[in-house]
């Protein structure tokens, strides 16, 4: 179970691509931590970072996709804006993508996102 946090939020999404890539928790921070490359997203106003990982005969990449948030405080009298990380999804990708080109997102999680963008 994800443990949502002050700094980081987990998407329902994300539960369920983790547990079918079988992906942890860790694995994921340090993919946001230490990324190989950082591309824009094909949603509006996300990121999606990459790590490579496999061997040299099976390669894949791990993408993880996110979202900057703004949060505000609780406290009323001060008008503080903390960033929160909105982790969306999170996928493997066979062989090695393309650099600056539109990567490949399963068909599941792009309606997922479009259904949410509503």
């Amino acid at each position: 179970m994800l443990i949502n946090s002050r700094d980081i939020y987990w998407t329902r999404h994300v539960h369920y691509k983790m547990a079918e890539y079988n992906l942890s928790q860790s694995r994921v921070l340090r993919i946001l931590r230490f990324p190989d490359r950082i591309e824009k997203g094909i949603v509006p106003e996300t990121i999606a970072v990459m790590k490579k990982s496999g061997s040299k005969k099976r390669t894949y990449e791990i993408w993880v996709m996110y979202q900057i948030e703004k949060t505000r405080s609780k406290i009323q009298k001060s008008k503080i804006e903390n960033l929160r990380i909105k982790v969306i999804s999170a996928w493997k990708y066979p062989g090695e993508s393309p650099k600056g080109k539109i990567i490949y997102i399963p068909p599941d999680t792009l309606e997922f996102l479009n259904s949410n963008q509503k």
